[in-house]
């Protein structure tokens, strides 16, 4: 009898040995990479929901965020994401024209956007400004007006990103065109003189800015907050244009194979919420689009504040980018 009873517990311990332990619940999210740098919310995001779900978060990150819905067209209905993070306003509708996204059912009662936003598909986590940064250390006065800048004799040079690849490099283009209509052409044509170097993504960009190879470099009003606040210093400023600065709004949104797992829609509503939103004013440099646990630092109070929004509609983007970044890049190839 010892001996069955020994056996038994034997072949039950070898079978239990040969079961590996349950596997934690997986979301996959892809983004860009200046958000999953470890100074970038990533980081902090994916801990505390970790600790909210018990699950494990993947971040994968490409270049920019026009090149996130690049890839995910690729990858069509085999993408291994779940959500997919970090579209904005001016892709919107060309991502639900694919069909690869399905609606959110989050509730967006806690949602604040300049202007609003209302979508079934797509749920905004952080708002900004595109602008042009300055080192003024290097620049006394910097042009006052996108037209300024453009017409600018100085041997002034800066540094842009790509609006095929870069949702800031697209937010110039779209900016450029709503001040110059159909003259934007010739706009480009004298920017490109300006132009040192246009890079696939922001963090590229801005890392060439930091480095001192440019004065001046496409990105935020909300980028001199980080110098301020992280680095004590106000070397750093947007410069202010009449005409106006272009509005982002930075979306993300599920997949139709991330329908399939629930953890997607979790993700989603705690996007909203003080566990994310309180880690985008302060890593991502931006302006939260949900609630936060508590004020934004009074620095941010202090940026440049855009004299009027531009903003063109995600119909009008998606009819007209392709033409758009045709005109740029028959200017900028010359």
């Amino acid at each position: 009898m010892r001996s069955t009873i020994l056996l038994s517990m034997l072949a039950l311990g070898a079978a239990c040995a040969s079961v590996p332990a349950a596997a934690a619940e997986k979301l996959t999210i892809y983004t860009y990479e200046s958000f999953t740098a470890e100074w970038g919310p990533g980081p902090a995001v994916e801990k505390a929901f970790e600790a909210e779900c018990g699950c494990d978060l993947e971040f994968v990150s490409v270049a920019d965020g026009v090149a996130l819905l690049n890839r995910v067209k690729l990858e069509g209905a085999s993408t291994k994401a779940d959500i997919v993070l970090g579209l904005d306003n001016n892709l919107i509708h060309e991502a639900r024209e694919t069909g690869l996204f399905a609606p959110h059912g989050a509730d967006l009662a806690e949602v604040n956007v300049p202007g609003g936003f209302e979508d079934d598909v797509f749920v905004p986590y952080d708002y900004g400004y595109f602008a042009f940064v300055f080192d003024t250390e290097a620049l006394d006065t910097p042009p006052a007006s996108l037209e300024a800048l453009v017409e600018d004799e100085s041997g002034l040079k800066i540094a842009i990103q790509d609006p095929r690849t870069s949702t800031p490099g697209l937010g110039l283009l779209l900016w450029v065109k709503a001040v110059y209509g159909e003259e934007a052409a010739d706009a480009w044509v004298k920017l490109k003189d300006k132009v040192l170097t246009v890079t696939p993504g922001w963090s590229e960009a801005y890392g060439l800015f930091t480095s001192g190879e440019v004065p001046m470099v496409l990105s935020y009003t909300t980028s001199p907050a980080y110098h301020e606040i992280a680095e004590n210093t106000e070397r750093y400023k947007a410069a202010s244009f009449t005409e106006g600065h272009y509005l982002q709004v930075e979306v993300a949104a599920r997949t139709v194979t991330g329908v399939k797992n629930p953890l997607a829609s979790r993700f989603l509503a705690f996007m909203t919420g003080p566990g994310f939103q309180d880690t985008i004013p302060e890593t991502n440099w931006m302006f939260p689009a949900g609630k936060t646990s508590k004020p934004l630092n009074p620095v941010f109070d202090t940026l440049v504040k855009p004299a009027r929004t531009l903003e063109f509609t995600p119909e009008e983007v998606a009819a007209e980018r392709k033409a758009w970044v045709d005109e740029w890049l028959s200017v900028m190839s010359r």
